[in-house]
């Protein structure tokens, strides 16, 4: 039974205020860290919850029915992966995580309208703060991270840190439109924020940041219809991909044009998508992206030709690049690589499902804009089973499922 009025210092959403509140600024810094500060916030959240009602939270739906489902066929690949002890381990983790991530969601649709509001702010403060502190960081030439791990002087990778710090702000930007604040103040927040992301190293970022924005305002428009055919889309995006982009990246495409790290995703994409083809089915078992025969050479001089980058204006590390390193930078290719039909079935039910949920929601518009921007990192940057994104993502879905109602 739940109490009336609880305590603020007790309230399950306060672990998750005081996350909210420190990890954008903390992943400028190193993005690395969303993922220890959402377990414990999650962690937290949860055990708050059992002492403030005398029961656990257990995770009920079919989203989260089909996200198990996906991770335990991740972890059944092990028995025919090239490393079979990161095949049965890494399912494992992020169903552990998954798991948090739904009980904290599940305790946040029973926290009062109160608390909601506070973890919004404390949401809204946190990107102010983390989106301040990046744009010091680019307006300094990133002297401050440069401080932070004792540099003199700051190197060109540096850059490259800012891009997980974008996507995870990104993701949780739309959040500040449901915060309790003068209207005024969260269009200013979340105009001058997407201004600022755009700006940030990360050529995902800035499509995820648009494509959030985008999708939220259908959403405001057919608030169930937008979220329900962005699931859809999303689910038969992660059907297609390996058709749909096969034969396009066989044909060739003029990358000398586009950003060099754009180029070496097309050339990732080519290699993963004839791997795929060779076994499409079982897929080479969870985390075989690592180490897929081949995965260490460079582009052959064909591909190099096909894709126009074999001329003096091609970057000299790009010819010379590894044609898998760690991952597909493509979630739909990764999981079919991986995890072959099975997976790619169980990852779009799981994705028709998500937008189901988000058309739910109480603010739909932000449930899909989040669900946008993550659809974007998702099939154009980072790893499906990093950490770190896995942390920010669950993060937003237990914010979604504590969001207050519309007054």
């Amino acid at each position: 039974m739940t109490l009336a009025a609880p305590s603020r210092l007790t309230a399950p959403s306060l672990p998750l205020a005081v996350a909210f509140a420190i990890a954008p600024a903390a992943s400028v810094l190193q993005s690395r860290a969303i993922a220890p500060i959402a377990t414990i916030a999650l962690a937290l959240c949860i055990l708050a919850h059992r002492r403030r009602t005398g029961a656990w939270p257990w995770p009920r739906g079919a989203a989260f029915r089909a996200a198990i489902a996906l991770l335990a066929w991740a972890a059944l690949t092990a028995l025919w992966a090239i490393e079979p002890l990161r095949a049965l381990g890494t399912p494992l983790q992020i169903g552990g995580f998954v798991v948090l991530g739904a009980m904290a969601a599940r305790a946040m649709t029973e926290e009062d309208e109160a608390a909601r509001h506070r973890l919004l702010l404390a949401a809204a403060g946190g990107l102010v703060a983390g989106l301040a502190l990046a744009g010091l960081d680019l307006g300094t030439g990133h002297a401050v991270r440069a401080a932070v791990r004792g540099l003199r002087e700051p190197t060109p990778m540096l850059a490259f840190g800012l891009k997980p710090a974008a996507s995870a702000m990104g993701l949780w930007l739309p959040l500040v439109a449901a915060a309790g604040i003068a209207a005024w103040l969260r269009g200013t927040v979340l105009l001058a924020g997407a201004a600022l992301l755009v700006l940030l190293p990360g050529e995902a970022a800035k499509i995820a940041v648009l494509a959030g924005g985008l999708a939220g305002g259908l959403a405001l428009l057919a608030p169930r219809l937008v979220p329900r055919l962005l699931g859809a889309a999303l689910a038969l995006s992660i059907l297609a991909m390996p058709v749909a982009l096969g034969p396009v990246l066989a044909r060739g495409l003029p990358a000398d044009g586009i950003p060099p790290s754009a180029a070496h995703r097309l050339l990732i994409w080519d290699f993963v998508t004839d791997r795929i083809a060779e076994r499409p089915i079982l897929g080479w078992g969870m985390e075989s992206s690592r180490a897929i025969p081949g995965h260490r050479d460079h582009p052959a001089p064909e591909a190099l030709d096909r894709f126009r980058l074999a001329g003096p204006g091609t970057p000299p590390w790009l010819p010379v690049a590894q044609l898998l390193p760690l991952h597909p930078h493509n979630m739909a290719l990764q999981i079919w690589l991986e995890l072959g039909l099975p997976g790619a079935l169980l990852a779009a039910a799981l994705a028709l499902l998500l937008g189901q949920a988000a058309a739910r929601s109480r603010w739909p518009a932000v449930a899909t804009a989040a669900l946008a921007a993550a659809t974007v990192t998702g099939m154009l940057s980072f790893g499906a089973w990093q950490e770190w994104w896995v942390g920010a993502e669950l993060m937003a879905l237990a914010a979604v499922a504590g969001l207050p109602r519309r007054g």
